[in-house]
């Protein structure tokens, strides 16, 4: 009987997880009561399987949003939470996702690639491609003949290899010193071919050298941490930004974050995104730092949730911030993300910012953008 019992539980358990959240307990409950009365249960281990049975279909169970607060159905991403791979956005601002079903050379943009690069690894590029793009004109040489070129004073074969190569390098930047020049035909066309070569990419790379320098971008750091502190007479979730390039600060900076949930619907789990409603969305200028608040109190869609219900909806925070920036003379806009794994309860954000000893300056301190310490939470 003990047997038949447990598989009658089991059953209860996978059945209400395919009901929605509202009726779980409705469910349970019911068919609690008639497992009771066919199995002649005693009823003090029969409350005690109850309360142990709600609470596991509870914390199984995706924590439901505020349902007075009106969802962003205008986000722009998928919403099946079994056709989505990790988060939606990642830290640096790019989206978390990998396109196919192209080929490659559709699919990719050299010009924004290499934009993206960091600097090292951009003239890493740039010095691969000039000594790979010699080696080739090299190899072209010496496959004409070492006769079509006059010149050369090695006596050795690797030292004339040497001198082709160099020569190839002059060539190719169009200095051309003029002890080594092309005498035969098959040279003089792969000369000619490698100065229009040289030249086409010397203007490339201008262009890219000036997009590099030119191209607007919002020089924001996020801090890595956002935080649930103690807020006037309740909590608030808060995480800190801040302009830490000389000059380029923000003129009318604004920012809007979105949170993420997985919630139950029609027996599906799905993803919804609701727009957070913060102490300020708006500064006229952004050149210190700015603390971003969003209280949570009742028409917050965060209310009551604890570390474990964010965990269990998955939460998301998307943030975006945009703003004018007077060096580049044009709008700038810059992304970044939280997950529930990177928001800490009970603490608060150290000042990152004081006076100079002659009393005439700000300092703010950019090392201390992602400083916490630990705080006690008010009691709700």
């Amino acid at each position: 009987m003990f047997k038949q019992l447990l598989l009658r539980l089991s059953k209860i358990v996978i059945s209400t997880l395919k009901n929605g959240v509202d009726s779980k307990v409705n469910y349970v409950c019911r068919n609690l009561s008639k497992t009771q009365a066919a199995f002649s249960v005693n009823l003090p281990d029969f409350i005690k399987l109850l309360f142990s049975l709600l609470i596991l279909i509870m914390m199984i169970s995706p924590k439901k949003v505020n349902t007075t607060f009106k969802a962003n159905l205008d986000s722009g991403f998928g919403v099946q939470a079994n056709q989505r791979g990790g988060r939606f956005v990642n830290k640096d601002g790019s989206f978390n996702m990998r396109k196919e079903g192209l080929p490659l050379l559709e699919r990719i943009s050299f010009f924004s690639n290499l934009l993206e690069l960091s600097w090292t690894q951009f003239f890493t590029f740039i010095l691969l491609f000039y000594l790979l793009a010699n080696v080739v004109f090299t190899l072209l040489y010496l496959a004409a003949g070492f006769n079509d070129l006059q010149g050369l004073i090695s006596i050795t074969t690797w030292g004339k290899i040497k001198e082709v190569f160099f020569f190839s390098t002059e060539t190719f930047t169009t200095v051309g010193y003029g002890r080594v020049n092309p005498i035969g035909d098959g040279a003089h066309v792969i000369s000619s071919l490698e100065s229009m070569t040289g030249f086409l990419s010397f203007a490339l790379v201008t262009g890219l050298l000036y997009g590099r320098f030119s191209r607007p971008r919002a020089y924001i750091a996020f801090s890595e941490n956002a935080l649930i502190s103690p807020y006037k007479n309740g909590i608030a979730l808060m995480f800190r930004m801040v302009p830490y390039k000389v000059n380029h600060d923000l003129t009318d900076a604004r920012i809007t974050i979105s949170a993420v949930f997985m919630e139950m619907e029609e027996d599906k789990p799905i993803y919804k995104f609701y727009k957070l409603k913060l102490e300020r969305e708006r500064v006229d200028t952004f050149s210190m730092n700015w603390t971003v608040v969003h209280p949570i109190d009742e028409e917050s869609p965060l209310s009551n949730f604890s570390k474990e219900d964010m965990k269990q909806s998955d939460l998301e925070l998307y943030v975006q911030v945009n703003g004018f920036d007077s060096i580049f003379a044009n709008m700038v806009m810059v992304r970044s993300s939280y997950t529930y794994e990177e928001i800490i309860f009970g603490a608060k954000f150290k000042p990152m910012y004081h006076e100079s000893p002659d009393g005439n300056t700000t300092i703010l301190e950019l090392d201390k953008l992602n400083e916490f310490e630990k705080i006690s939470l008010p009691e709700s």
